[in-house]
């Protein structure tokens, strides 16, 4: 996933509407979620047998213990940061919920290609995360220019990635 960050777009982050995270054939869908800060997320259990789902990353500490079906509250993600998602249940189950000050974000396709709309002209810090970094990595950063006209390209070398 990529990023713009800047003074003037922290400025015009608002939450985004509901998102969801279930948990199907005991494993988090999607498995990477990106959001702004002050986004709910629901996490319906799709499956069976009961969950466990919780995080202890600093970014957001939360625990909704064992349940089927969908939980009364979801929970707002109220920090940046990258938030680890694990079930107590079922350890091979993990997800990550990556939390944004910024309304200018995407999600990489599997071709490793993502695209960004919308963005103000600009000097920005292009950020990229990836769940194969190192647990507490930070994301990957380099400056960006946006042009008036608003088109761009960056390449983006992920190294260090984990297996």
């Amino acid at each position: 996933m990529v990023f713009l960050e800047s003074s003037d777009a922290r400025k015009l982050v608002r939450p985004m509407p509901a998102q969801e995270i279930a948990q199907e054939k005991r494993q988090f869908l999607p498995g990477v979620l990106a959001i702004t800060v002050g986004t709910e997320v629901q996490f319906p259990n799709r499956d069976s047998i009961r969950h466990h789902v919780y995080s202890f990353s600093p970014a957001k500490k939360f625990e909704l213990k064992l349940y089927t079906g969908r939980p009364a509250n979801p929970v707002v993600f109220d920090q940046p940061g990258v938030v680890v998602l694990g079930c107590n249940i079922h350890d091979q189950m993990v997800g990550w919920v990556v939390v944004v000050d910024t309304p200018y974000l995407g999600q990489s396709s599997a071709s490793g290609q993502a695209s960004l709309t919308g963005v103000s002209p600009g000097t920005y810090k292009l950020r990229s995360w990836h769940a194969r970094l190192p647990v507490g990595a930070p994301a990957q950063e380099q400056s960006l220019v946006v042009p008036p006209s608003g088109d761009v390209k960056a390449v983006v070398r992920m190294a260090g990635l984990a297996p």
